[in-house]
């Protein structure tokens, strides 16, 4: 088998086999098929597509190129969440806990953010006391006593897929549909998942600008999902603008103990109801979506979630009284007010705009070395639909440090106010098999 042939072979449009494949990113992982030949497959690969079962073997194979996570000791179907990304992302926070209410297990791994905000690690050591370092044995001992437990990544998953999303990064490959699917479903299936809910997000926000990309992507995820014996589902979720109201790490703690206290935005909790809903049909809590979601809205308004949460924490070294003082977590030294320049309706509020003002005020990294303010982000007061006077503030800047003009200004140009009230749809649609 020679790599320069299943390059033309790819090129010709015909499709490869499974040998082929794992041949081909078996030799790419161990150096013997170099990068300039494995970025003219990826070139052939972005303009020839994969068909469905290609897509599928491609994520195997890098599933397994490197560790794969055991979770057989765990009892019960264990299901994962993916999102795809987005500003003001806190649904991990609440979702956990939710689920986990309901008796099916959640043992989630996560790793730590780069750009606006931390990822849900850095969220968790806001906290005080939170170790997301535990041995995988305590992980498993935590998952199947209380049905939770949430910790850092390690270990050496998918290296094939790091290697490869190097090479696209610097190819113009990124945005290959099949690349895009597999690299992100060779990690769920390397994190040991049994079923997996895939949030795909869509909008100014998303790196998916429309429905009808957001739509195509999360098809082709839920095919290879459910062609790689992993029962998969997704929903199509709106990021035209931030989720929820805040975006920081302890805010968005806080954020998310006022859902689970049934005082949350409106969208956060929507999103986390239908997303769990999906979770606990697929592991098997509840036989339809919608007495799923039922089981969930009791949850919440009986005090089972939020109890769950206060568990969770207390499990894994963390102070369960956050729950009840928030002032325990790091608190910004600085707050200041940005106030809307004119009268109208928010007819748009700019997400990667937001975002980055948020990492300015020190709640994200540009860098893995970066460190990281974990008091420090915004709280947005009106949300697009909303009504606004001119004067009145829209949003609230915290930071340790006194000087933020740039961030205002971020803030203030990220928001648009008009005439008209449009009201955004949080779900554009939800895909079962």
């Amino acid at each position: 088998m020679r790599m320069v042939d299943l390059i033309v072979k790819k090129q010709e449009g015909k499709e490869l086999s499974k040998e082929e494949i794992h041949y081909i990113i078996n030799g790419f992982t161990n150096g013997s098929i170099p990068d300039y030949q494995m970025s003219a497959l990826a070139m052939a690969i972005y303009f020839q597509d994969m068909t469905d079962n290609e897509r599928m073997e491609m994520t195997m194979a890098m599933a397994e190129s490197g560790d794969q996570i055991d979770l057989s000791e765990i009892e019960g179907i264990k299901v994962d969440k993916h999102s795809t990304g987005g500003v003001g992302d806190t649904t991990t926070l609440v979702l956990a806990p939710l689920v986990a209410s309901t008796g099916v297990p959640v043992a989630k791994m996560s790793g730590r953010g780069l750009g606006h905000t931390g990822g849900t690690i850095d969220k968790l050591e806001s906290i005080p006391g939170f170790h997301v370092e535990i041995s995988e044995e305590r992980f498993i001992e935590l998952v199947n006593k209380n049905k939770l437990s949430v910790v850092g990544q390690s270990g050496d998953l998918t290296p094939a897929d790091k290697k490869l999303y190097a090479l696209r990064d610097v190819t113009g490959t990124v945005n290959s549909l099949s690349l895009i699917a597999s690299s992100i479903m060779s990690k769920k299936i390397a994190s040991g998942a049994d079923a997996i809910v895939l949030d795909v997000k869509v909008g100014a926000g998303a790196f998916m600008k429309t429905t009808e990309a957001a739509e195509e992507l999360a098809k082709a995820m839920v095919r290879i999902g459910n062609l790689a014996g992993r029962n998969t589902m997704a929903i199509i979720s709106d990021m035209s603008q931030p989720l929820g109201q805040a975006i920081g790490n302890a805010l968005e703690v806080e954020e998310a103990i006022e859902t689970l206290k049934g005082k949350g935005p409106d969208d956060l909790k929507e999103l986390c109801l239908v997303l769990g809903a999906q979770m606990v049909y697929l592991g098997g809590g509840a036989d339809s979506l919608e007495a799923a979601r039922t089981l969930l809205e009791e949850k919440l308004a009986n005090g089972q979630a939020l109890e769950k949460f206060k568990e969770f924490i207390a499990s894994q070294d963390g102070n369960p009284e956050v729950v009840n003082d928030y002032s325990l977590m790091p608190q910004a030294s600085f707050t200041k007010d940005v106030k809307a320049e004119q009268s109208g309706f928010v007819t748009e509020i700019i997400a990667d705009n937001i975002g980055v003002a948020a990492m300015k005020l020190g709640a994200g990294r540009a860098t893995k070395e970066s460190e990281i303010d974990l008091a420090a982000g915004l709280m947005l007061h009106k949300k697009v639909g909303d009504a606004v006077e001119v004067g009145e503030v829209i949003v609230t800047l915290y930071a340790n440090k006194e000087e933020m003009t740039e961030a205002e200004n971020m803030a203030l140009a990220a928001y648009k106010i008009g005439e008209e009230q449009l009201i955004p749809t949080l779900i554009h649609e939800v895909i079962t098999k």
